[in-house]
């Protein structure tokens, strides 16, 4: 028997992802392997989600965290359209059969979608054309950033069901984005926020015609991946995180996170190649 203790070490958790099999939508993996895209790819329907695509993107964005290739997701629909929200005869229809347990199981694995968006480290870039409603608005609200059309049509129409609008997080994360009034007009109407709205008030970053949104997704997503993978995480948390702390605490976490920062080979490579008069390339390390 072996005197040698085991090596235990998070290299033996990290996997490549450009092998995933996707089962309710499509993945792709860039030729370089770090772009990773989810097309919602059920366009007769305009791309609604189920309990098993909920539960799939769950899970693939919570086991992101572990990739060794994938640097940034793009997420989109296919068809013309982003995301119609939660399946009105495979999940509505059911809903309304289930006991409050079983509800609230419900209701807390679609907010852990958000959950598993927010904690992965790789920026999500939502490319939104056509229809992006219910659940659909909410997996473009907590994407990192949005790229729309014209005919991009946002809707949290959860109060036209007979719901709340405090749906995966809106009530938080909506206001954060366009501002509490705004937030609040959307949420007790459901009605549509037009693309113009959206890029207006900041929910969109910019617009794009539809045969040419992918391409700037896409476009916008290796700018990201050739930047320092490493830092970009803690840009994500820190984002996040810091809507939780003062103003004195969140200047604290910065200053510890920089410095771990200044750790990277990257710090050093950007400095290297100032003084070289050449451009850095990152290695995301």
């Amino acid at each position: 028997m072996s005197t040698q203790p085991e090596e235990h070490t998070m290299k033996h958790h990290k996997r490549p992802f450009a092998g995933y099999q996707a089962k309710t939508f499509l993945w792709q993996v860039s030729a370089d392997g770090k772009i990773g895209t989810i097309t919602l790819n059920r366009p007769e329907r305009k791309n609604p989600l189920t309990f098993d695509s909920y539960a799939e993107l769950r899970d693939l964005f919570r086991s992101l965290v572990y990739a060794t290739d994938v640097k940034v997701v793009v997420v989109t629909g296919a068809g013309g359209n982003f995301c119609s929200g939660g399946d009105v005869h495979e999940i509505i229809g059911p809903l309304t059969k289930m006991s409050m347990p079983e509800l609230l199981d419900f209701t807390r694995m679609t907010g852990d979608l958000v959950k598993a968006m927010r904690a992965c480290p790789q920026p999500i870039v939502a490319a939104v054309d056509g229809v992006c409603a219910g659940a659909g608005a909410m997996v473009a609200l907590a994407s990192d950033m949005r790229l729309g059309t014209p005919a991009a049509r946002t809707a949290f129409l959860f109060t036209r069901v007979g719901l709340a609008g405090a749906d995966m997080g809106a009530c938080t994360l909506l206001p954060r984005m366009i501002g509490q009034g705004r937030a609040s007009e959307l949420l007790y109407t459901g009605r549509a926020m037009t693309a113009e709205e959206g890029a207006n008030w900041g929910f969109f970053n910019a617009l794009h015609d539809s045969e040419k949104l992918l391409e700037a997704a896409q476009t916008l997503a290796a700018q990201l991946a050739a930047g320092p993978t490493f830092a970009h995480g803690v840009t994500k948390k820190l984002l996040h995180q810091e809507w939780n702390m003062g103003v004195d605490e969140a200047i604290e976490a910065e200053a510890e996170a920089q410095a771990i920062c200044m750790q990277t080979r990257d710090f050093h490579r950007a400095y290297e190649a100032f003084v070289a008069k050449q451009k850095p390339v990152f290695q995301g390390n």
